[in-house]
């Protein structure tokens, strides 16, 4: 069952997309396993079940797909605009529990993402690994903020710095962050882990980034950073780029990763 449509979040205070995707085998069996699908920054909610075999991995997997979008807002409640971290941790677990029965369990309960998505998922998991069990994050942007903040607030202004982010994205995160790009503790994602590693549960995580990926050196210092920490995490690098050919792959891997009993069917 694939449903696609809007409901009113009380946390954001407006009408907001959703996607949702049930394996046809799940539908007259409650408490399935749930996993939240994050968009990246120029995307939407459904932009997983549109550009990979998402339906195949829910059957194979028994698990339903909860996509929800957020805009360009890297899933923070911004300093100018909505509450999207709130939104996606907080209310909409909730929405999805009492509309869909899926399990509420921590064990059941994963979040995945690709590029901003991929961020927003480590921030899920890692700010609160009572409610995730597990987590992917493809192509992760973002990984060191302190350090992307610092570079703005110093190049910020450079017509050259301005062309190869874009004025766009800057924008962004100056209606993320402020204007004085305030960096916050609980936006950093080497902070939340250190935070986690202190927690009585840590969530599972796979890490995948491809080779020729404008993002990848900064993914292979995190996977060294969280080897540091010695937190249950995985790490996989193979030819690919940054897009829908790589996060598909990644998808289809990180989740015989987290469920190894699986078995992908040949043709």
């Amino acid at each position: 069952m694939i449903l696609r449509g809007t409901f009113f979040s009380t946390t954001l205070e407006m009408e907001t997309n959703l996607t949702v995707l049930i394996p046809n085998n799940r539908l007259r069996q409650p408490l399935g396993k749930v996993a939240y699908l994050l968009h990246g920054l120029c995307g939407r909610s459904g932009d997983w079940l549109d550009y990979t075999m998402l339906p195949v991995y829910a059957e194979q997997h028994d698990l339903v797909f909860v996509m929800p979008e957020v805009a360009r807002s890297f899933y923070n409640d911004m300093q100018f605009g909505q509450k999207f971290f709130s939104y996606v941790v907080d209310e909409l677990p909730q929405i999805v529990r009492n509309v869909f029965q899926v399990s509420s369990r921590r064990e059941d309960t994963g979040v995945i993402g690709a590029s901003m998505g991929g961020y927003g998922a480590l921030k899920c998991a890692l700010s609160r690994p009572e409610q995730y069990a597990w987590c992917a994050a493809f192509s992760s942007a973002s990984l060191y903020l302190k350090e992307g903040l610092e570079r703005q607030r110093t190049h910020g202004n450079n017509s050259v710095f301005r062309s190869v982010y874009g004025e766009r994205l800057l924008n962004d995160f100056e209606a993320i962050f402020s204007p004085a790009l305030i960096w916050r503790e609980e936006d950093e994602i080497t902070a939340l882990a250190a935070r986690a590693k202190t927690m009585p549960n840590q969530p599972q995580i796979y890490l995948a980034c491809g080779s020729e990926d404008y993002f990848c050196a900064d993914n292979q210092r995190f996977k060294q950073d969280m080897d540091a920490l010695q937190l249950d995490m995985a790490f996989e690098s193979w030819a690919g780029k940054h897009d829908w050919v790589f996060f598909n792959e990644a998808l289809e891997k990180s989740l015989q990763h987290f469920f190894p009993a699986v078995e992908t069917p040949t043709a």
